[in-house]
């Protein structure tokens, strides 16, 4: 039996699956499994997995249809053995120790492990103006904050032993587009008295998906939407009442979010990313700012827009 079990959830990933098995092939825990559940299968995912089974303790479960990552983790965890369970995206490229850290954290104390991503960007102008400087401000934030609110960054590089899961229960698949399915979880796993924490040791290299300012307010609106549906189930005074917008700042982003679709906001993004090289930098991420944070309150507005097939 692995001591160690990886749930993957992947949907078009068949070009980013072979990055992390190679990976997974260098780690220095031999002890583990990896199970990669296709979300529906648009690119031949499942031969990706099928094509290294002899190799690597690698399986899949393949849905013939898109039903959310909420549904794909669920059924990963259900057929994992280990006795550690590691949540893992698959555009992750882990560290070599990265299953021997999992497992260490887990020795003796009722816990869930949390490694932040280090976001590898490839060098375009939503990169140079916002990305790589929001992603180094993201950490040094999550870094800084209480470890009674660590819990809001449960996400794809985290882990709990099976009798935790257990305790906790599956993701909610209520959360069926993109975005808070794993804050949720999170939550309900702090609500358990478990100890939620940073380990720097497992930040992992991230190749990122959000490489524009168009996906990037795409998935700011979704994310906005879900949130809606984490307010209904635990009250939005767990994430503290947002209050209107202070400032000219928050009032342009109040009434941006208020006047847009997502439709409209996707084509300021995609305006943006045509001419963001041609602006200073300051006003660059700005610009990147005002649309990503006026998709965030526009979908939390709007949240009927949301498509579930992503």
């Amino acid at each position: 039996m692995p001591r160690a079990s990886i749930v993957v959830p992947s949907r078009g990933g068949a070009a980013r699956l072979p990055f992390l098995f190679d990976a997974l092939r260098a780690q220095t825990d031999p002890s583990w499994e990896a199970i990669v559940v296709v979300d529906g299968d648009v690119d031949d995912s499942a031969a990706v997995v099928n094509a290294v089974r002899d190799e690597l303790p690698v399986t899949s479960i393949v849905f013939p249809e898109n039903r959310g990552r909420s549904a794909a983790l669920n059924a990963g965890f259900a057929a994992a053995r280990g006795d550690v369970l590691i949540r893992c995206d698959d555009d992750l490229r882990p560290k070599p120790d990265y299953v021997a850290q999992h497992v260490a954290q887990h020795e003796g104390a009722t816990r869930g492990a949390i490694g932040l991503y280090l976001n590898e960007y490839p060098d375009t102008p939503y990169a140079r103006a916002y990305g790589r400087e929001r992603d180094r401000l993201f950490r040094r934030e999550a870094y800084s904050v209480s470890r009674a609110s660590t819990w809001r960054y449960w996400a794809g590089n985290v882990s709990v032993t099976r009798e935790t899961f257990d305790r906790v229960g599956g993701y909610d698949t209520e959360y069926r587009a993109y975005g808070w399915e794993d804050v949720d979880w999170g939550y309900r796993l702090k609500q358990t008295g478990a100890d939620v924490a940073f380990v720097p040791e497992l930040e992992t290299p991230h190749h990122v998906a959000a490489v524009t300012t168009e996906i990037r307010v795409k998935r700011a609106f979704y994310s906005g939407a879900a949130k809606q549906t984490f307010a209904a189930k635990h009250g939005m005074e767990v994430l503290g009442a947002r209050k209107p917008g202070v400032g000219a700042w928050g009032q342009l982003i109040d009434r941006t979010a208020g006047k847009n679709s997502l439709a409209s906001l996707l084509v300021r993004a995609r305006n943006a990313d045509r001419s963001l090289d041609r602006m200073p930098r300051w006003f660059a991420e700005k610009r990147v700012s005002w649309l990503v944070e006026s998709a965030a309150l526009c979908g939390e507005l709007h949240p009927d827009e949301v498509v579930n097939d992503v």
